[in-house]
């Protein structure tokens, strides 16, 4: 799960330490995949050669045809429009191995943290961040762990955050997707030097326990909440 330290070791031992309690069979993994995209063309053969008769028939055909087609066009151009304008600013991963998605911040960079399956981070800002992680479970329903403010306070203080800081849940809820239960909460985390604001959205599904946990440094979250909101929402689990 993220962390909100720096050492990947400390936070490896924290996972590990922490999950033992919540899940007596908790072995970590991690792996970290990058995806590629292929995309198709595909091209219409010629028309053959036709009679007058065949002609005007082909004709009317093509005058439907093409009323039909600028229908469609129209409405798939709003479609499209209105997905991208959705999305605007952020852009899509898909894990098709594990069976999940989300999306994060444009100008975000990938980058290699031991212990989580995927991380993207702001090159500037160094508490703007998102990460993944998964490992198995036996368990069905994120339900089975309790309530949203029992398992929140749980991995904030034994896994979110070093002991040395000092945290506050605000706010957890319990909320479905297609059906399946994930609870989402927002907390704070108090070092000497600065504070960090940050949301997790957590699930089961596919034999596997995820947490996507984002955040920012506290001076910055008036203007990067909308955007954290964005990403933590966008996180939804799939069949594989």
């Amino acid at each position: 799960m993220a962390t909100l330290q720096n050492s990947p070791s400390l936070h490896r031992t924290l996972v590990l330490n922490s999950f033992t309690k919540l899940h007596k069979q908790s072995t970590f993994h991690c792996c970290r995949r990058s995806n590629s995209f292929l995309v198709r063309a595909e091209q219409t053969p010629a028309s053959s050669t036709c009679s007058p008769s065949q002609d005007r028939s082909g004709r009317r055909q093509a005058l439907a045809v093409g009323t039909i087609a600028s229908w469609v066009f129209l409405t798939n151009q709003h479609s499209v429009s209105f997905a991208a304008e959705n999305k605007k600013g952020f852009l899509p991963v898909t894990d098709k191995t594990d069976g999940y998605e989300f999306v994060y911040p444009f100008g975000w960079q990938e980058v290699t943290v031991e212990g989580q399956d995927k991380v993207f981070k702001d090159v500037i800002e160094p508490l703007e961040i998102v990460s993944v992680n998964v490992f198995p479970t036996v368990k069905q329903d994120i339900k089975e762990f309790g309530p949203p403010e029992q398992v929140a306070e749980t991995l904030i203080k034994k896994v979110l955050a070093p002991p040395t800081q000092k945290t506050k849940l605000i706010e957890a809820v319990e909320h479905e997707i297609d059906g399946k239960t994930y609870y989402t909460f927002e907390f704070v985390a108090k070092a000497p030097n600065y504070t960090r604001h940050a949301l997790s959205t957590i699930s089961i599904g596919n034999g596997k326990f995820f947490t996507l946990t984002t955040g920012a440094n506290e001076r910055r979250w008036g203007k990067m909440k909308d955007k954290l909101h964005t990403v933590v929402d966008s996180f939804k689990i799939f069949k594989v």
